[in-house]
């Protein structure tokens, strides 16, 4: 691959950008290099939104704005060099839509509602609601406030609380229109895919970026000790945070046919470089009662940003992802050079962030056979926070039901050990019994066995104990046999929030 320098449109333009480390982020860039400061640094480690901006590239699927995808994601946490061939919007470009004396309906909306108090958070606001805005503009539809709460998930306010910003959320469709140069936009990212895939160098550190699953394989198979980055929401803490030196850098987020969801032989089949938000939407299609994971999954920024896969891949504890698909059997597609080889979730992980891949290998796709009638599954999260938040446990949990005989069952739990794992003894004391309390009552007297889990700064051995149990009980209650119980009644916290906002 021919080494060349980073493109990508900026203010109307394309601008070509070198002489950076690979690992420089999109938020440094703004601020010290292009001298565009709206954009803020609050945390550093995508979580608090302050440095929201928007990232287009194009794309064909449904949803999408005139061609475009148009996705919010942390600028403190995106590694420049994977902006090429994309167009990168910030608040500056929402601000030079006005007219000179009118704002952006959006920024009319806040000044409107009184949705800015000090500011600092109001950019990464303003360009998520942006985004809303095109979206909904574009469908033809408005939000409810629930989903713009939900929407604006990823942005964090110390001052006004978020009612003032949830009426500029609905006031800004009330205002005369005005939406960005789309055309424009596609035209410019059109030109940028004559470019040859990303090689790019900086003072003895690479960046690839290949656009081929072979390309990619191949380059793998070679540089085996280059490091993966897909989405970098994990990647990036440890260069802001930890300030490590990665060396050279594999991306996957440009590989076309790691960016696709197939079904076939009764399996989903979701690719390695398929985005957490997109990844979840479509198991929430099969599986709807994966909603409210879904939202609770990180905010919507690190969720356009993040994989699925990558999720997996990181193999953290207290990762959301794993417990649910290990749950539905999940199966991961193992790839070096042109060989591929297949395992189950749950023999990936080998201990503490430790996993089975070999040198030069990857993880092509996830697998997940299709729901059956049969099948009973939910998933729940425990954190000390409703949104945005880490867990201190998460559980996948899933039955075969043969009448009211459990013919099979999977109970995966994520914080309550060195890696997700599941819960073999209780899993054995149901199958083959009736789905009824005297097996719940042995179930939950197994599980007590099944884990030693530690105390952290996010909950207590004895809490994360007693939570599981909770959680196994709840399972039943909504999945049992005779007069199941609905979410909606056992979920109370949800909707006391829904209701608030």
């Amino acid at each position: 691959m021919t080494t060349r320098t980073i493109r990508f449109v900026h203010r109307g333009r394309t601008v070509s950008v070198s002489g950076i480390a690979p690992t420089r982020t999109v938020l440094d860039w703004l601020r010290e290099d292009a001298r565009c400061t709206g954009t803020k640094e609050g945390c550093a480690e995508g979580d608090c939104g302050a440095c929201t901006v928007i990232v287009a590239e194009r794309s064909d699927a449904p949803g999408n704005v005139g061609g475009l995808q148009l996705k919010t994601v942390n600028a403190c946490i995106q590694f420049m060099p994977a902006l090429d061939g994309k167009a990168l919007l910030t608040v500056e470009d929402v601000t030079a839509l006005g007219d000179g004396a009118q704002l952006h309906p959006v920024q009319q909306a806040m000044v409107d509602c009184h949705g800015s108090q000090c500011g600092f958070c109001t950019p990464g606001f303003v360009m998520s609601m942006a985004a809303s805005y095109e979206r909904h503009c574009q469908a033809r539809t408005r939000p409810s406030r629930a989903e713009l709460a939900d929407e604006l998930a990823g942005n964090l306010c110390r001052c006004t609380g978020y009612r003032p910003i949830l009426d500029a959320g609905q006031r800004m469709f009330e205002l005369p229109q005005r939406r960005l140069p789309v055309e424009s936009l596609r035209e410019q990212l059109n030109a940028l895919q004559a470019e040859p895939p990303l090689s790019y160098e900086f003072d003895g550190r690479r960046f690839w970026a290949p656009r081929t699953l072979a390309e990619f394989a191949a380059l793998r198979e070679q540089q085996p000790q280059a490091r993966l980055m897909a989405g970098c929401t994990d990647i990036g803490l440890w260069v802001n945070k930890q300030f490590r030196e990665l060396g050279d850098i594999l991306f996957i987020g440009d590989v076309a046919e790691l960016r696709r969801i197939e079904t076939h032989d009764a399996q989903l089949r979701i690719g390695a470089a398929v985005s957490l938000e997109d990844g979840w939407a479509t198991l929430v299609q099969h599986w709807p009662q994966l909603q409210a994971m879904w939202l609770r999954f990180a905010s919507p920024p690190v969720r356009h940003a993040g994989t699925l896969v990558g999720n997996l891949a990181n193999g953290s504890p207290i990762g959301d992802g794993a417990p649910v698909l290990m749950a539905l059997g999940a199966t991961l597609l193992l790839r070096r050079g042109t060989q591929q080889r297949r395992l189950p979730l749950e023999a990936f992980y080998l201990g503490y962030m430790k996993n089975a891949l070999q040198p030069g290998e990857f993880i092509e796709a996830v697998e997940v056979p299709l729901p059956t009638a049969s099948q009973r599954m939910r998933a729940y999260k425990v954190s000390k926070r409703f949104d945005s938040d880490i867990s201190a446990v998460a559980a996948g949990l899933s039955i075969e039901l043969d009448g009211d005989i459990v013919r099979s069952a999977r109970f995966a739990f994520g914080g309550m050990a060195a890696v997700v794992q599941r819960a073999a003894g209780a899993e054995q004391v149901v199958q083959g019994q009736p789905w009824n309390e005297a097996t719940l009552t042995a179930a939950l007297q197994a599980l007590a066995a099944d884990f030693q889990p530690l105390t952290d700064l996010r909950a207590s051995a004895a809490y994360r104990t007693h939570v599981v149990g909770q959680l196994l009980r709840r399972f039943w209650l909504e999945t049992r046999p005779a007069a199941p119980l609905p979410a909606a009644e056992l979920d109370v916290w949800h909707d006391v929030r829904r209701a608030v906002v």
